[in-house]
């Protein structure tokens, strides 16, 4: 009997152990703006070893094709994605409605900055916060500008800008920071931990709808749900598609596909860049992943 006590207690302690060790994630997305930012979404609570704590609407409020309430359609399809995933410990967070102002206070005051505020300050010493952001930086930089004090807590992870390596410059005229430059400047400017996956990078991230469609419908209902949204698109007639935010995700999830080199030409010093990455194998494991997951629900 004493012996089975024992086993019992090395388990439970085990298990307890293991649970801990879920990386907790806050999740930030312009979710209605393309077909890949739900695909993304999907991949990241797929992930065994993630917790993600909240997930939160961003704005595309400046794009020229851009919804009269951007931030607000990204919510809720949020909300339709969380009924699918049984997300019932994620808070789905509104963020800032347009890009952060010019001047003054220029922080757009929402739930979501306010929530990476608080789980910032509840780090551990020597922890940092986990912040994917797979649209426009505006809650992230919003939540810095309001609250300095967790630029050191924050360990943030983003898809955007093009760089040249032999040149190393860096150009910010892509869609994600076009969305927000205040907020990309104030973060480049800042002492935020970056971890930045280029566009540039991750042209030849291509995916075929057909193929798509035979790995995911008839599945889950999920499944369904991101093939028809992938048709139902603004221009869901095509066949091929750049799905360029799996790319953030799997670089995070397998740094031994892609290569990450840390430079030095930016006012912030903390900052890192994806490069090389191995679209192929990002891909396969992405589906992989998803394909799991709807068969586990």
């Amino acid at each position: 009997m004493r012996v089975l006590i024992t086993l019992f207690l090395a388990f439970a302690l085990s298990f307890k152990g293991s649970a801990q060790e879920k990386t907790k994630i806050i999740l930030d997305a312009d979710t209605a703006n393309e077909v890949d930012d739900p695909f993304a979404i999907v991949r990241a609570f797929a992930e065994p070893t993630w917790e993600i704590q909240a997930l939160n609407a961003t704005q595309w409020q400046t794009s020229q094709w851009s919804t009269p309430r951007s931030m607000e359609d990204g919510h809720r399809l949020n909300q339709v994605l969380a009924s699918y995933l049984g997300t019932e410990n994620t808070k789905l967070l509104r963020g800032g409605h347009r890009r952060m102002y010019d001047w003054g206070d220029m922080a757009l005051h929402s739930a979501a900055a306010y929530n990476i505020i608080e789980q910032a300050h509840l780090q551990e010493e020597g922890e940092k916060l986990t912040v994917i952001a797979l649209g426009a930086l505006t809650n992230v930089a919003s939540a810095i500008f309001i609250d300095p004090e967790i630029s050191n807590k924050i360990k943030l992870y983003w898809l955007g800008t093009k760089y040249d390596w032999g040149n190393k410059v860096s150009t910010r005229t892509d869609f994600n920071p076009m969305m927000d430059p205040q907020a990309i400047e104030l973060l480049l400017s800042s002492n935020v931990e970056m971890h930045i996956i280029p566009v540039s990078e991750v042209n030849q991230m291509k995916s075929k709808f057909s193929e798509t469609k035979r790995l995911l419908q008839g599945k889950h209902p999920l499944g369904d749900y991101l093939v028809q949204h992938w048709f139902d698109h603004d221009d869901g007639g095509r066949e091929e598609r750049v799905l360029w935010d799996i790319a953030l995700i799997e670089a995070m999830l397998h740094p031994e596909w892609v290569t990450e080199v840390k430079v030095d030409n930016f006012k912030n010093k903390n900052v890192y860049l994806y490069k090389d990455i191995n679209e192929e194998k990002f891909l396969e494991d992405c589906f992989n992943a998803i394909v799991r997951l709807l068969e586990q629900l």
